[in-house]
């Protein structure tokens, strides 16, 4: 007996047309949202970036606007650095201890007036200035000047008061201090400082600019009085 192959044949179910809404087997379904939506998703995301490149302009534009005014200010004032001038030297004391047979004690208590000059149309704003007393470049005391806002064309007083209290000297400054009291009676004393400032223009500051000050001062310890001064301002001796 021979044997004939067994052939399966798969039936296609047909939803009828009048049907009323019945599952079909074999069938898978996909949701592809409108085109609508990727169009109105792509134009917020234009229209973001937009916005952001408009108010990066707009604030570009402003600094920029900001800066050119100043700028023109600027040149339109032509602002300079304020003049300064060593007026008076007060030693209140100056007082000179040899301790050992290679040290020395030296105290000090000085007044320095300087007036600074502002000829510009503006004020000019100070920062907090230190000032330096030094023998032989070995620093003795310091002093300070508050910081303080000048007016235009205006001249403004400036007091320092520098004190050094027993500070002590070895060897050989001590052995040149001791010589230059007692058989000179002339001790030099070197004043060194920077004053900041800045210039004020309509509510805006300037970047800083420095004024250096170079002072030489001559004490007689036996008169306690100045006997020479000579002050350098940025190269400017007076």
């Amino acid at each position: 007996m021979t044997s004939r192959p067994i052939t399966a044949t798969a039936s296609t179910t047909t939803p009828s047309s009048g049907g009323g809404g019945g599952a079909t087997n074999g069938t898978h379904h996909h949701y592809y949202p409108p085109a609508s939506s990727y169009s109105s998703y792509s134009s917020s995301a234009a229209s973001f970036r937009g916005c952001c490149c408009c108010l990066f302009l707009l604030f570009s534009f402003l600094a920029l606007l900001v800066i050119a005014v100043i700028l023109v200010v600027v040149l339109a004032v032509k602002p300079k650095k304020p003049e300064f001038n060593l007026q008076q030297v007060g030693v209140q004391y100056m007082g000179i201890s040899p301790t050992t047979a290679s040290s020395a004690t030296v105290s000090l208590d000085i007044r320095m007036v300087f007036t600074a000059a502002n000829d510009n149309k503006v004020g000019i704003k100070y920062r907090e200035s230190r000032f330096t007393i030094m023998y032989r470049g070995i620093p003795l005391g310091k002093g300070t000047v508050p910081a303080f806002d000048q007016a235009a064309h205006t001249v403004k007083r400036i007091e320092i008061a520098i004190a050094v209290d027993r500070v002590s000297l070895l060897q050989a400054d001590a052995a040149d201090l001791v010589r230059d009291a007692s058989l000179n009676d002339r001790v030099e004393l070197r004043v060194v400082g920077d004053v900041g400032a800045k210039i004020r223009v309509m509510g805006f500051t300037s970047p800083g600019v420095e004024v250096s000050v170079d002072c030489t001062l001559a004490i007689s310890p036996r008169k306690q009085s100045l006997i020479y001064k000579q002050c350098g301002f940025d190269g400017l001796t007076v």
